[in-house]
């Protein structure tokens, strides 16, 4: 759950209203957040939606605040304009990092609250939805020491520049393994040979991407009136909506903003890309779901407190919201919008006593033993892809539910089995120390014929250097012989493992 700290008189001055605590708790419910503190000035907001990024700095509660007070409703304007920045990326830095996005901004002075909320909500991005930096980092630079265009390529490791906060020159490679964020991000780059860094028209570092800015070129100080701003990263549409976060966040302030155009080896964009998304919604889909009888101008005006729109039975989302991925996602907007507190309701027509499926008193007791074996227990998403499941196993499609409009190639289908989602979580956690003893259970889907099939699977991984196949047995053993299971163990070939290291469960109960 995403923390922000900020000033409450900051706050209020962009609102345009003063607040008191009462009210700024009441209007957090509005953002799915909590006060967590009030001292003095300084407010502490825990939120719970850690699916709209654009809600993690005080710009963003102040936009909605806005809405929701009826100070400016509807989509928030952003104006952006033409320039001649240019960024022209390098082919070197497809396999690196490949995407990024940039513009300037200018016309107003970084204050001392501004500048630390400016970090936040760079640090904020870059660690929650930025996975640690590794999906994207951002870098936010004084423009007006910077020559354009500036070029976005791959270097070797001896290539050097002082980094944030030092005084003398070290080489990329001495930054990750001496610099605190050096040795905190190198294993964002450990696999790599070269480098992703920015470098102006005059040869001058900017940055070393994700790591560390130059203490000449990236140092922000109070005062400063012209940014640049830049997201890199390993996926494209993250790091386009990053961009449109942070642009919204300092039109907010009051900057002018530029576009910046980005020389991809083959294509040309402009960033910020600003796109709106729209999902078609019928107003009775509204009064099924919500329960209450609403007109189309009463949908719009709640849809408007909450910064979106309706026209022609779509509702309409600014260009810093991606989190939506169904037609309930936009109704659950106008209830929020209409106010949870105020709906009316139904008295209980039924009465029913619940109690846990069969299944499930199974299905937790081997959970529980897992535990006991040593393992972690993870949970992971529903959603995968067919080059994890099928590709990387070096298996054939189980028969696969495919997502038929996704947002990302990454969760395009439902998973079918679970351990090559396992093996994909090891592999991205390379830089923690063995042992390694995850487990999951969960559903599985799979499509026999005409007819989809919900299994529940369990699967564990161990990763040591002296993991083997009797360790794996053991545990098979061990478990199924607690669940009172009678079985037994055969030698099996299957595609994913070497021959002569797999088995199969055959269960006679």
């Amino acid at each position: 759950m995403p923390t922000i700290t900020f000033s409450k008189k900051d706050f209020e001055a962009l609102v345009g209203k003063r607040f008191s605590e009462k009210e700024l708790e009441r209007f957090l419910t509005f953002a799915k957040g909590e006060l967590d503190d009030l001292s003095g000035d300084e407010v502490t907001v825990g939120l719970d939606d850690t699916n709209q990024p654009a809600l993690w700095s005080v710009e963003g509660l102040a936009r909605l605040a806005k809405g929701i007070y009826g100070i400016e409703k509807g989509i928030p304007k952003i104006n952006v304009s033409k320039s001649d920045f240019k960024v022209v990326v390098d082919k070197g830095v497809k396999k690196v990092r490949p995407y990024i996005a940039c513009f300037v901004a200018k016309g107003k002075k970084l204050t001392d609250d501004f500048l630390k909320q400016l970090i936040q909500l760079q640090e904020k991005l870059a660690e929650g939805f930025g996975r640690k930096r590794k999906k994207l980092s951002i870098g936010v630079y004084p423009s007006k020491k910077i020559s354009f265009p500036i070029n976005y390529k791959a270097v070797s490791g001896d290539v050097s520049f002082v980094p944030l906060d030092f005084k003398t020159e070290f080489t990329i490679r001495e930054i990750l393994k001496e610099h605190p964020k050096g040795k905190e991000y190198a294993w964002i780059l450990e696999k790599f040979d070269k480098y992703p860094v920015l470098v102006d028209s005059k040869n001058q570092i900017l940055s070393l991407a994700p790591i560390i800015n130059s203490e000449t070129m990236g140092k922000l100080e109070v005062g400063d009136d012209e940014l640049f701003f830049d997201c890199t990263g390993s996926d494209k549409r993250a790091v386009e909506l990053a961009a449109d976060i942070f642009a919204q966040a300092l039109f907010d302030r009051g900057f002018k903003l530029f576009y910046c155009e980005i020389d991809y080896p083959d294509e040309k964009i402009v960033t910020p890309v600003l796109d709106k998304l729209s999902v078609s919604v019928k107003q009775r889909d509204f009064e099924d779901l919500i329960g209450e009888k609403m007109s189309s101008a009463k949908i719009r005006d709640c849809l408007r407190r909450m910064r979106c729109d309706y026209k022609d039975g779509s509702v309409i989302f600014p260009c810093y919201r991606a989190d939506v991925m169904h037609k309930v996602d936009a109704i659950e907007e106008c209830a929020i919008g209409f106010g949870f507190d105020v709906l009316e309701p139904l008295p209980l027509d039924a009465y029913t006593k619940g109690s846990p499926l069969p299944k499930i008193k199974i299905i937790d007791a081997a959970r529980e033993l897992m535990v006991g074996l040593g393992f972690q227990e993870v949970f992971s998403m529903m959603l995968s892809n067919k080059d994890l499941l099928y590709d990387k196993m070096g298996v054939q499609d189980l028969g696969t539910i495919e997502i038929a409009t996704y947002l990302s190639e990454k969760y395009s289908v439902v998973r079918t089995w679970l351990l090559p989602i396992l093996f994909d979580m090891l592999s991205h956690n390379k830089h923690y120390d063995y042992p390694q003893k995850v487990f999951e259970q969960g559903l599985a889907t799979l499509k026999v014929g005409d007819s989809v099939v919900d299994e529940e699977h369990l699967a564990g991984i161990s990763a040591h250097p002296k993991a083997n196949f009797t360790e794996a047995k053991q545990a098979v053993e061990y478990l199924l012989s607690m669940l009172g299971v009678d079985f037994k163990i055969e030698e099996f070939d299957h595609s994913s493992f070497i021959s002569g290291r797999c088995a199969k469960v055959i269960c006679r109960n």
